[in-house]
């Protein structure tokens, strides 16, 4: 069975196609608008929404054109239905249906967060249900104990800002510009993460939960303190900054195997490519076995979504409607 995967949650236009018969993904492309998005300092709906219109249609033909098949061959299509921005999550459903009348297949809506989690299960070697997840992007920051498939218990979670957000927010303070990941990562590769004793928030509390709002308000009332501000200063913040996520994110994550006995850690989403906070979890938890998704599989893309609609093929019942979630907690997908 081949499936096309569209994935239009928010900045990121990714198509590709699932092979259930290779257990591959054969076909994929993926467009960023964070450019369009950086002079906004952030991710504006309304003009996601134009370019996943504009965009959509030439990734989908030439993610086809290139697996070798034609637009017939496809057995089903699965995309994204939330959680999301409302009008990009729109634009992909729309597409997915109106495919799925044109070829007579089914359509599935796939749960954004729950890709991320499952596309680990592609690598070789896999991990096995259970294990916890740590979901880090832009927009979430999830402990999950992941039981089994559309069984996940949500044990921790952000309080405020995501981890993602965390990093877009200091970066704008330093004035690196958008999107502030990569741009903070980059930069602290210069500094001393020692520079600067920034606090590991809620590493003191007994449960699983984050919060990071605290964390940028320390970075920014650091930075105005500093009279004459210059690279070297920059550097060091965002190094400190860095390492004040990267600590919190290995204390909660320990304390959560640790309470739960699990010993497979999934880690996913699009700051799971920071290649410091990778290290920094290797380096803590060397007693546990850890799943990182490749590089290019941790931002959104079309292939987590093919993939995780191939668990879900059998318990398609097919419908016009455009079911999309823009909230959509994981615990409640089990029920729909």
């Amino acid at each position: 069975m081949k499936i096309l995967g569209i994935e239009t949650s928010c900045d990121e236009t990714g198509v590709a196609i699932f092979d259930t018969d290779t257990n591959s993904i054969i076909s994929e492309q993926l467009y960023s608008q964070a450019s369009k998005h950086a002079e906004y300092g952030g991710v504006v709906p309304e003009l996601a929404s134009r370019d996943h219109l504009k965009k959509l249609v030439p990734l989908i033909d030439l993610t086809i054109n290139k697996s070798g098949y034609d637009l017939q061959s496809i057995d089903a299509i699965a995309y994204t239905a939330g959680p999301g921005l409302r009008g990009p999550l729109l634009i992909g459903a729309s597409m997915a249906k109106a495919i799925s009348m044109t070829i007579n297949k089914p359509s599935i809506g796939i749960h954004h967060m729950e890709a991320h989690l499952l596309i680990n299960l592609l690598e070789n070697p896999a991990p096995s249900f259970p294990f916890l997840t740590l979901l880090i992007s832009g927009g979430h920051c999830l402990l999950i104990n992941a039981k089994a498939l559309g069984d996940y218990e949500i044990l921790g979670q952000t309080l405020d800002d995501a981890v993602g957000e965390a990093f877009d927010k200091v970066a704008k303070i330093l004035d690196l510009g958008y999107p502030g990941g990569p741009k903070i990562e980059s930069l602290a590769k210069e500094g001393n993460p020692k520079s600067f004793n920034f606090p590991r928030p809620m590493t003191n509390k007994k449960n699983f939960d984050f919060s990071f709002s605290g964390l940028k308000t320390a970075v920014y009332y650091e930075f105005k303190k500093i009279h004459e501000i210059d690279d070297y200063k920059k550097a060091d913040l965002a190094a400190s900054f860095q390492a004040a996520v990267a600590d919190t994110l290995l204390i909660k994550t320990k304390e959560a195997m640790d309470s739960t006995g699990l010993e497979e850690l999934v880690i996913g989403g699009g700051v799971a490519s920071n290649k410091y906070i990778r290290s920094k979890l290797v380096e803590g938890l060397k007693d546990k076995k850890i799943y990182f998704p490749p590089i290019r599989r941790c931002t959104d893309n079309g292939a987590m979504i093919a993939y995780a609609g191939s668990f879900y093929m059998q318990d398609i019942q097919e419908s016009l409607d455009l079911n999309i979630r823009p909230r959509w907690p994981l615990s409640e997908l089990v029920n729909g």
